[in-house]
């Protein structure tokens, strides 16, 4: 468990680029950004004596937005979110020794005045194990670097389609070796709110499914929204006639649990149609889906 922490920090520093941080037109970046320049002001003037202020809920824990911080040496001093856990520990005997040298040189970073910025997957609360892009930004303070981050649960239709490359090839190359990745969250097979459901295409039922191992073993052809849409058959019907299919229903993202609208692309596979779709918010209040 703590290996699975500690991780997560590494991806934080290490990860993806770094660089001086550039305006956010997203609300929650700016938020997340104001977050953190309260943090640093609080800690500049208050010291050390912050660091208790960041661990408990009050104005540095703005619904999933907190504060976290850790020093020089690798030592979690505060976190108002799940990385509470690692406060007073030496992340450097948590991690793998892969990781090591990439967390040192990140830590090692002069202290500049400036507020960095960088994506790293991680789980929250509400992700039951799953983990999704976190966009993060720190800054350090002598030895104290402060950090702040919000998720960004959704995927494009371009990240869709890539993933789908992803899953088609695996299947293509060994289909139940690649139905228990994906039933496994094998981090191949999802990133963020996408991910993989793979349908047998004789029998009609779901044979993986990256979000709901509950309808491994259902019949796809029978599924149908809360809308009343037979979006299974009508998936089965195009994909009898074509190589590649597109169609849409309503689902329930597995991040907010709402249920929204979804666009999926789906490839034929020999005797698979294996499928990825993106979600987009309902503008109205739409009901769970009768599957789930």
């Amino acid at each position: 468990m703590l290996k699975t922490w500690a991780v997560g920090l590494v991806l934080l520093w290490a990860g993806m680029a770094i660089g001086t941080a550039h305006a956010q037109t997203d609300e929650e970046g700016a938020q997340a950004r104001a977050l953190l320049t309260e943090a640093v002001d609080y800690y500049k003037e208050n010291g050390d004596k912050a660091l208790a202020v960041f661990s408990r809920q009050g104005p540095f824990v703005k619904d999933d937005l907190y504060v976290f911080a850790i020093n020089t040496n690798g030592i979690m001093l505060a976190s108002g979110g799940p990385s509470v856990m690692l406060i007073g520990r030496d992340i450097m005997n948590s991690i793998d020794d892969e990781l090591k040298p990439a967390f040192e040189r990140a830590l090692s970073q002069p202290e500049n005045g400036e507020i960095l910025e960088a994506d790293y997957p991680w789980g929250n609360w509400n992700t039951g194990g799953r983990k999704i892009t976190k966009h993060v930004y720190f800054q350090r303070v002598g030895d104290t670097v402060l950090a702040v981050g919000y998720y960004q649960p959704r995927a494009s239709s371009e990240q869709a389609l890539q993933l789908l490359e992803t899953a088609a090839e695996a299947v293509n190359s060994n289909a139940r070796e690649t139905f228990s990745a994906i039933n496994a969250l094998d981090q191949r097979f999802y990133k963020d709110d996408l991910y993989v459901f793979v349908v047998e295409l004789d029998s009609q039922r779901f044979v993986a499914h990256g979000s709901n191992l509950r309808l491994v073993g259902r019949d796809f052809s029978l599924l149908a929204d809360r809308m009343g849409k037979p979006f299974g058959q009508e998936a089965l019907d195009k994909i009898a006639t074509s190589e590649m299919v597109e169609f849409d229903y309503q689902w329930k993202h597995p991040i907010t649990g709402d249920t929204e609208h979804k666009h999926a692309y789906a490839r034929k596979v020999g005797n698979y149609l294996v499928a990825v779709g993106y979600y987009q918010p309902n503008n109205a209040n739409v009901g769970q889906a009768s599957a789930e």
